[in-house]
């Protein structure tokens, strides 16, 4: 039995990686063709906008995941269901519950594997991207470590503290210059936002402006500044709650909570990611019941139609209970789980009538 379940497990975690080079090739060369029109500016070029898309490819294997593994999984049942063996191991005496465990403990592996990549690896390639072409296309900007990512417009030098699970409020220091290169006045916002083509809209504004020997001090709750630097330099600083991983949500939620703010949309990407990656193991087994039923000797493009259909309904339903929640003020921890229950709740369904 142990070399049965071994055997089972190849074919599963084979076909999904299959399946899974399939997609990161498209998503990367999707990421390439829609960076075309990026090409040209500053010294962004071909090289650098393929090296972006490669590097954007762990967060797209992400968003692709629980599809892709629906897809291959029901595509390795498939083959084994086509070539009798599924009912060869029923004969020789191993249970659809050994079975299910046996694809159940694959949807384990593939969860902590998605789990590692979340955690240490999409974040940190995804922000080096955004570093990289921000870099490449404006001359004026320059990123310094732990100090952050600084600007030059005119006479304006702006500085952004680097993403960072909490520092999105962490603001904007604003420091103007006179013609000799002196200080003229330093401030900061809490909050800074692009709200026009040459605007920022800062929030909690707080300025100190030398004036001769003194100091004039200024405070106002929304301040408009006026600068060329782009928006994209504010994506330096400022990440959606989506694109943290799981441990730096927690830490964004501990932040807010400790300070009175809001954390709705962090505790919404907190249970939602935990709630996709508990998708997986389900979906591994979601394939099982469909080796013995009226599929079972279909062909592999059935079963992926099949597959990649359940995946869009997944994924839609999924994006559709995200958005309600944050617009009708519901419960995040319900509506998050809401998607992967009900794949829970057709699997053991599937499971429990298979014979």
């Amino acid at each position: 039995m142990t070399q049965l379940d071994r055997y089972v497990a190849r074919t599963l975690l084979g076909s999904i990686g299959l399946v899974m080079s399939v997609l990161l090739i498209l998503g990367g060369l999707f990421t390439f063709i829609d960076e075309q029109s990026n090409i040209g500016v500053g010294h962004y070029d071909m090289s650098e906008a393929l090296v972006f898309s490669f590097l954007n490819v762990p967060r797209f294997a992400l968003n692709a995941f629980p599809a892709g593994v629906l897809i291959g999984a029901m595509l390795g049942i498939g083959a084994l269901a086509r070539s009798h063996e599924l009912t060869a191991m029923r004969a020789g005496g191993m249970s659809k519950w050994r079975l299910s465990a046996t694809t159940f403990g694959c949807g384990v592996v593939l969860l902590l594997t998605g789990l590692a990549v979340g955690e240490f690896l999409a974040p940190r390639l995804e922000q080096l991207a955004d570093e990289r072409r921000a870099l490449a296309r404006y001359n004026n900007l320059s990123l310094l470590g732990a100090g952050g990512a600084w600007v030059r417009d005119g006479n304006l030098i702006i500085n952004i503290a680097q993403r960072d699970s909490a520092r999105e409020f962490a603001g904007m220091w604003v420091y103007e210059m006179n013609a000799d290169g002196g200080i003229v006045s330093m401030a900061h916002a809490q909050r800074a936002s692009n709200n026009a083509h040459k605007a920022w809209q800062l929030g909690d504004y707080a300025e100190s402006r030398f004036i001769g020997d003194g100091v004039r001090g200024l405070r106002e709750p929304s301040h408009q500044l006026a600068s060329a630097a782009s928006a994209n330099f504010l994506q330096l600083a400022n990440v959606s709650p989506a694109e943290l991983s799981i441990s730096a949500l927690y830490r964004a939620i501990r932040y807010l909570r400790s300070n009175e703010l809001d954390d709705r949309s962090y505790l919404l990407a907190f249970w939602s990611g935990l709630a996709r990656s508990a998708a997986i193991p389900l979906a591994v087994l979601f394939a099982l019941p469909f080796g013995f039923g009226s599929l079972r000797s279909a062909g592999s493009g059935a079963r992926s139609t099949l597959g990649l259909a359940v995946g869009l309904v997944y994924f839609f339903l999924q994006r559709t209970v995200e958005s309600g929640a944050v617009v009708f003020n519901l419960n995040p921890l319900l509506l998050a789980w809401l998607p992967t229950m009900l794949l829970a709740a057709v699997t053991a369904t599937l499971l429990a009538r298979t014979r």
